[in-house]
């Protein structure tokens, strides 16, 4: 590679970026950034109602016929540790090796690629041809930049997505997802007089995860345990539940529960509390290995003033009991790769609803869209309601692809090793641009990134280097 372009500029670009909030829905300084940058380089630039903007850079000299080539990254990022999300800028430092954030996240996901592909634009030593800089908003947050994005907004049909946060890979293809909120009606009854005794039941201690990329790894779901500890004594006697709060986020596995319930004193009240050892022992035998501080503790409590109706409970069981919750199939043509999945992210008791999230990924839209409408009818069946919040194509894998062959020779020319060939069973916006663009061709590179969407998000220095020398020689073999 001749002249390699340093990245001291990327990173300049990047402190730049982290003056800036950024949180999804909240992008527009960040996109009156990205538009005054373009005019300070005298760059044609266009920006839609969602705040997606593309910059178009004209090709280097002589290379005026090369194919146009898209660099693709979101501008918003999660926001973990700022008071005020909407104002308060990021402070970055480095150590060991290591780009890091004084107690927030760092915005490394995808501030580290859109600062690669603005340098990529002031920097009129690189060679290339047409380039198109594509930057969406809410990425993080429903997607709904690149979902509304106009057919016409790119021209280049080889797309760069510099989003990814494994340095070692090339991301070739990504599951599609269907988010659903469920709800069933609740009455709420003054709890049962008498002699009854209240316990509170928790599940605590589990790994939990991301609900794709994890959901094969034989981890404990909060919402499992919760179902299988109530139907037990469900089974066996009377039992009112007051309450019901499971996991945290809709795209998580649960890793944690708080039930409260009430059932007669006497032979039903042991029972409960000899579920606790059993459930354990359970937990123990199913998840030991994998998920090895899962654990439940029942503990008496307060009497509560109202539990929910029976109907509505008997309902819950149903519903949890008939809709698949973890791998529902894995591919026949991805070994090891999940092709089919679904998790049970969160249940809450909300004023007059018992609230049931869903999170149905796969490989195959058609699958994905079926299952979905299963557990949907499911929960219709039983007099609740379905709402769908979200719904992402998936990126179909094609490892034949040339585009992604010259990407692999490029990475072996300039480090020394290839990428893994890997298809992701988690949503990315590459979905969307499939579903759009016919024809498009997608390989999605980054630097190494770890624990991103924390406060102890941090980048690694040396990966950001390999990966901006990779960008440039990439883009010159595109540009010939």
């Amino acid at each position: 590679m001749n002249n390699p372009i340093t990245s001291e500029r990327v990173f300049s670009i990047f402190k730049e970026l982290n003056a800036i909030p950024r949180p999804s829905h909240h992008e527009e300084r960040i996109a009156d950034y990205l538009c005054q940058f373009a005019e300070r380089l005298h760059l044609e630039y266009e920006r839609d109602a969602e705040n997606c903007i593309v910059i178009r850079k004209a090709a280097t000299a002589g290379h005026e016929g090369a194919e146009p080539i898209v660099l693709l990254n979101h501008m918003d990022m999660v926001c973990v540790g700022m008071n005020d999300p909407i104002s308060d800028s990021i402070r970055a430092y480095t150590e060991n090796g290591w780009m890091k954030a004084e107690g927030t996240s760092l915005g490394a996901d995808n501030g580290i690629g859109l600062s690669m592909a603005l340098a990529v634009l002031e920097d009129d030593r690189i060679v290339h041809g047409p380039i198109e800089v594509m930057t969406t908003t809410n990425e993080e947050d429903g997607m709904s930049g690149a979902s509304q994005l106009s057919t016409n907004f790119i021209k280049g049909r080889k797309v760069i997505n510099l989003d990814s946060e494994d340095y070692d890979t090339i991301t070739t293809g990504a599951a599609g997802a269907v988010l659903q909120e469920h709800r069933i009606p609740i009455r709420r009854q003054p709890a049962p007089g008498g002699k009854r005794r209240w316990y509170r039941i928790t599940f605590a201690g589990g790994l939990g995860g991301h609900s794709g990329v994890d959901i094969n790894k034989g981890r404990a779901s909060a919402v499992v345990l919760t179902w299988a500890i109530l139907a037990a004594i469900y089974n066996e006697y009377d039992i009112d539940v007051a309450s019901i709060k499971v996991g945290e986020t809709n795209a998580s596995i649960a890793s944690s529960a708080e039930i409260i319930v009430c059932v007669p004193s006497g032979e039903a009240a042991e029972y409960v509390k000899a579920q606790q050892e059993m459930i354990n022992e359970w937990i123990k035998e199913e998840y030991g290995k994998n998920d090895p501080e899962m654990h439940c503790t029942i503990t008496k409590c307060e009497p509560q003033t109202t539990v929910i109706d029976k109907n509505a409970f008997e309902r819950l069981l149903t519903c949890l009991e008939q809709i698949p919750q973890g791998v529902v199939k894995m591919s026949e043509t991805m070994e090891g790769t999940v092709e089919t999945s679904n998790n049970v992210g969160r249940i809450l008791t909300e004023e007059d609803t018992l609230l049931v999230t869903t999170h149905t990924r796969s490989f195959i839209n058609g699958d994905m869209k079926a299952l979905a409408d299963e557990i949907k009818g499911t929960f219709t069946a039983c007099g609740g309601t379905s709402d769908t919040v979200m719904e992402a194509p998936a990126w179909q894998e094609n490892q034949q692809s040339d585009f992604l062959r010259l990407t692999s020779d490029v990475f072996n020319d300039i480090l020394g090793w290839r990428p893994r060939p890997v298809a992701m069973h988690f949503v990315l916006e590459a979905g969307f641009f499939v579903q759009k663009f016919p024809g498009i061709e997608i390989a999605c590179i980054g630097p190494r990134i770890v624990e991103p969407h924390s406060t102890s998000e941090r980048v690694e220095l040396k990966t950001v280097d390999d990966i901006w020398l990779v960008l440039q020689e990439l883009l010159r073999r595109l540009a010939t």
